[in-house]
């Protein structure tokens, strides 16, 4: 079987990974944790992952999902797009990302919303 010409562009999603930290301005979000829902969507050239089948030749996402969970477990984040673009600049901190979208859901952020989320994206220029 041959590869069709271009390569391989996969994208990558970490989907709905719920972490829980301090986020917000007000008094009670000051002292008291909240749920966040973080979901990553990223492209990178998997040509050598498809052609090798080994884990060397792969983006490693467990690697990128780990980084996420340390910086964002627990921390402190004044507004939701601050925490968002701290999220991106982590994904796209691996040389091999091409593009990447990083949006984070803040559960019952309002009255009557299932949530509020933010939505940052980045592509890198080779």
């Amino acid at each position: 079987m041959t590869a069709p010409s271009g390569g391989h562009q996969a994208t990558v999603r970490i989907k709905n990974l719920l972490l829980r930290t301090y986020i917000g301005i007000k008094e009670e979000e000051i002292n008291n944790q909240q749920d966040v829902l973080i979901n990553v969507r990223l492209t990178y050239d998997a040509s050598e992952a498809v052609n090798n089948n080994e884990i060397e030749s792969a983006l490693n996402y467990r690697t990128i999902t780990k980084q996420i969970i340390r910086h964002v477990d627990g921390n402190r984040f004044a507004l939701l797009e601050r925490l968002t673009h701290e999220v991106l600049s982590i994904v796209m901190e691996h040389e091999a990302v091409q593009w990447a979208e990083v949006e984070i859901d803040k559960p019952h952020a309002l009255r009557y919303a299932e949530s509020v989320s933010v939505t940052l994206q980045a592509h890198r220029n080779h």
